[in-house]
């Protein structure tokens, strides 16, 4: 970036000052902790029997090396624990309807309030023969452990530790071995009610975040470049304590000869693209916090001198975006596969003249999450494994995808590019704070009164 004299500084400051974000209340790290463990806890007592019972699962081993930890693992620490310690092992064990779960910890510690220790060194100094001694003692028919083929988040299990596993404790329980792939799909993918009741205010962050990027108290036309925003996202997380699972991405349209690609979103974007009057700007955004991630896709119009509001060519385009968002959420039905909600979407979409591309993934613990996968941007016919899983209740995904409408007035396709993250239960999905429903113009037209 050039460097600015002092009147642009000046001027800089005195606009952030007058455009300033109103933020909700971001907790200071001891209540975050606080809140994390207690979703934890509320999780381990009232959503996990269900999971564990409804695959026939008995007992779960969840077994971590510090460093290399098991993705599921994580998810199951407490806030204070920001990896495993040593050879951390937990066992889930489900003693029935009357007396639910057993969590214990084969490891030198409690892991926190939830995963008691169940391993004295000095009575057995052997970790593994400890494991035996706990499965032998409550003989589980079926014993899980992290192995998958289609989800990456529940295939945890490294092949050192199930080597040791396999040889500590023998050929009978061995035989008991199987792949709790769909009790940790289960668990990632299922959003508790208490985790519900922060989740809006956690994606209302995100949005004023992106709303004050995309202002003219970070952006100055002629000035700033689309890298510049980048890395004011970046700086403004970290301002406000936060942290993001990915670098933001912020593109252009505009018109000029040039075809858009909407991969360059994603990579290969040009880092002195100077954000002018007249840009369709994009940015891709997301946010950690309390162990919940945000993903958001959204737009905004650099006014030119003289305009007060965007141009209708592209506020129609923004309305075939928004309308491939409610043919898409519309679709969506417990037990149908992320493939069927996908073709379905699509074949709508190109009846109604929309030319779609779908590519919807879940998300919470993880920005991209485990549970059904609706298509990605280079296999809009199908996604096999996860695609073919059917969508459960109470799950959480990023609305993403894209409408191209083509506008004659620059001569070439615009593409909408929207995310937005999303709830789906018994009745049907909803936006977690709302979604963008107009393009945001730089700078802002106050409201007619």
């Amino acid at each position: 970036m050039k460097k600015l004299s002092p009147l642009i500084v000046l001027i800089a400051i005195f606009t952030s000052t007058m455009y300033a974000q109103t933020y909700p209340e971001i907790l200071p790290m001891k209540q975050r902790a606080e809140v994390i463990n207690d979703m934890l806890e509320d999780r381990v007592e009232n959503i996990l029997p269900e999971i564990m019972r409804k695959h026939g699962l008995d007992m779960w081993l969840i077994i971590s090396r510090e460093y290399n930890e098991d993705p599921v693992l994580k998810t199951m620490l407490p806030a204070t624990w920001l990896n495993a310690r040593r050879r951390t092992i937990l066992i889930i064990y489900d003693r029935g309807l009357e007396e639910g779960l057993e969590t214990l910890a084969v490891a030198r510690y409690d892991v926190g309030e939830v995963f008691k220790k169940a391993w004295d060194k000095e009575v057995q100094p052997d970790q593994w023969a400890r494991v035996l001694e706990i499965i032998e003692e409550r003989d589980p028919e079926t014993i899980g452990i992290n192995q998958s083929e289609h989800w990456q988040h529940a295939d945890g299990m490294v092949l050192t530790d199930y080597q040791e596993l396999v040889e500590a404790i023998g050929p009978e329980y061995s035989n008991r071995l199987v792949s709790a792939e769909m009790v940790a799909v289960g668990w990632l993918e299922t959003r508790s009610q208490k985790e519900m009741a922060v989740y809006p205010q956690i994606v209302r962050i995100a949005h004023e975040i992106i709303a004050e990027g995309f202002s003219d108290a970070v952006i100055q036309p002629g000035v700033t470049t689309t890298d510049d925003v980048k890395w004011w996202y970046r700086e403004k997380i970290r301002e406000l304590k936060l942290v993001t699972w990915f670098h933001p991405s912020v593109s252009i349209q505009r018109a000029d000869p040039e075809s858009f690609d909407h991969l360059r979103t994603f990579d290969s974007l040009p880092e002195d693209d100077v954000i002018m009057p007249g840009d369709l700007l994009h940015v891709d955004f997301g946010i950690t916090y309390l162990r919940l991630n945000t993903d958001t896709q959204q737009h905004a119009y650099v006014l030119k001198p003289g305009e007060t509001e965007v141009p209708e060519y592209l506020q129609e385009a923004f309305r075939n975006g928004n309308r491939l968002q409610d043919i898409f959420t519309n679709n969506f039905q417990e037990g149908r596969t992320g493939n069927e909600v996908l073709a379905m979407s699509r074949r709508q979409a190109i009846e109604e003249g929309i030319k779609p591309s779908i590519y919807t993934h879940p998300i919470g613990f993880h920005g991209h999450g485990a549970g059904t996968t609706l298509g990605m941007w280079d296999a809009q016919g199908g996604v096999p494994g996860d695609g073919d899983y059917p969508l459960q209740l109470n799950t959480a995904y990023s609305i993403e995808l894209n409408a191209a409408t083509y506008i004659e007035e620059w001569g070439k396709e615009v593409r909408i590019m929207l995310e937005e993250d999303a709830f789906f239960d018994e009745t049907g999905v909803w936006y977690i704070d709302g979604r963008q429903r107009e393009i945001m113009t730089i700078p802002r037209i106050p409201a007619k009164q």
